[in-house]
């Protein structure tokens, strides 16, 4: 308890400077770096249903063990999820630290914002807005995931966008996701000198210009997917609630049916 206090407050019980904030530091940033790569990812995973449906199922099976197990193990997936979200919640918790948490000091963080007008002050702006609201979109999404892993799936996730009406809740953590972990991760490039080269000035120019480029990529490979598994939804509407056969099973048992 000591050590998360000497965390918020910078010393410690005796007055001194204390080394626990540039420890936590070091945690936020690591677990920040696991949860960006994690998104990336996740957001390949979930736009494999742009290729195909098959494609998209066969890839969660693979996740719920299908190459050792006779039958699929959904309980990896929500084994895989609790582990993530255990990693979110002390990622978020470190976060706070440094987020305002009075008006006053919102006002004057405001004011210095303005007065300032520099991009990487903005975007810290924007990556404590966006963490403020992942906070509360992430750990829903992850928690639905934990809890219905078994769900997971191109009918079972398009049926959650369109007859749950889930996908406005989607659309907003997508923006959250990207803007939050894009900021995040040229921060961490930026804090830790990675990618620095031998001018910084336009080292930080180009590094820019690649976090902007890939948030813009994956916002469209987001904004695709999500479509995509509407108009599924859509298509499946009469019969929302059934799992999604592939087109080899089908086939199989059309012909068994043939033969028969």
């Amino acid at each position: 308890m000591s050590d998360l206090l000497e965390g918020f407050l910078g010393t410690s019980v005796e007055g001194k400077k204390s080394r626990v904030p540039a420890k936590l530091d070091y945690i936020q940033s690591a677990t920040g770096l696991f949860l960006g790569l994690f998104m990336w990812g996740h957001m390949f995973f979930v736009s494999t249903i742009l290729i195909s449906k098959d494609f998209m199922y066969t890839i969660t099976k693979m996740f719920e063990g299908s190459m050792f197990f006779k039958e699929p193990q959904p309980w990896l997936v929500s084994a895989i999820v609790f582990f993530v979200f255990a990693v979110f919640i002390v990622h978020a918790m470190l976060g706070m630290r440094k987020l305002p948490i009075t008006f006053r000091q919102y006002q004057a963080y405001k004011t210095h914002m303005g007065m300032m007008k520099h991009d990487d002050t903005t975007m810290w702006f924007t990556q404590a807005f966006t963490g403020f609201a992942m906070f509360f979109l992430g750990s829903a999404h992850l928690l639905m995931m934990a809890v219905k892993a078994d769900e997971i799936g191109p009918y079972g996730s398009a049926d959650r966008m369109y007859s749950d009406f889930m996908w406005p809740f989607y659309l907003l953590l997508l923006l959250a996701v990207e803007f939050h972990g894009g900021i995040g991760l040229y921060r961490l490039c930026v804090k830790w000198g990675w990618f620095e080269g031998e001018h910084a000035k336009e080292s930080r120019k180009n590094l820019k210009k690649a976090k902007w480029a890939i948030t813009a990529f994956f916002l469209a490979l987001g904004l695709l997917t999500l479509a995509a598994y509407v108009k599924i939804g859509y298509e499946h509407r009469n019969n929302a609630g059934e799992a999604y056969k592939p087109s080899a099973q089908l086939e199989v048992r059309y012909d068994v049916k043939v033969g028969a």
